[in-house]
């Protein structure tokens, strides 16, 4: 059991490095190859790159907040907070391969868009999605790492159990005595 669990917080160092990788590549070429606000045609109606420095957070919200507050909020509690998860990835006993890798990419995303917050004061998002009537905002290589990996942790937390199978004998032992 210990190497499986040792494999598993491997794979989960080298996802979260992946996703960083891929975060931080992708953010240089369109630092490097599209100016601010230009709209690049991927997939016409679909798919669009624009360039765009986000000094905020979550679709740009806190941009206008005092300077202290958003170091507080948008650099110093995230670095806790991934913490936090990585000590929860590493410690935790016995989580399933979900929830570890889950909480790998999450951890990720969320570190790639941190490092774009210290080294450049902002954070490049890029991407843009239309479907019909739907859309996003406009949104980065990070912010899908946090989403794939939250989607994980909650299909894990909620369709898997936890990742732990259920003790089904002492279940079935319980509902089934008489007596």
């Amino acid at each position: 059991m210990k190497k499986h669990r040792r494999l598993s917080i491997i794979i989960g160092v080298l996802l979260i490095s992946a996703n960083i990788g891929c975060d931080q590549f992708t953010k240089s070429i369109v630092r490097n190859a599209i100016l601010p606000n230009e709209q690049i045609t991927v997939i016409t109606n679909h798919l669009t790159l624009t360039k765009v420095e986000n000094t905020g957070a979550f679709l740009s919200m806190g941009q206008s907040w005092w300077p202290p507050l958003k170091v507080a909020l948008l650099i110093v509690l995230p670095i806790f907070a991934l913490g936090f998860a990585l000590h929860i990835m590493i410690k935790r006993s016995r989580p399933s391969r979900w929830f570890t890798w889950g909480l790998a990419f999450a951890i990720g995303g969320g570190t790639g868009n941190l490092i774009d917050r210290i080294i450049h004061g902002s954070v490049t998002d890029f991407l843009h999605l239309k479907a019909g009537m739907l859309q996003t905002g406009i949104f980065n290589m990070a912010d899908v790492s946090i989403m794939v990996g939250i989607g994980m942790v909650l299909v894990d937390v909620l369709v898997f159990n936890n990742g732990r199978q259920p003790d089904t004998e002492a279940a079935i032992g319980t509902v089934n005595e008489s007596p």
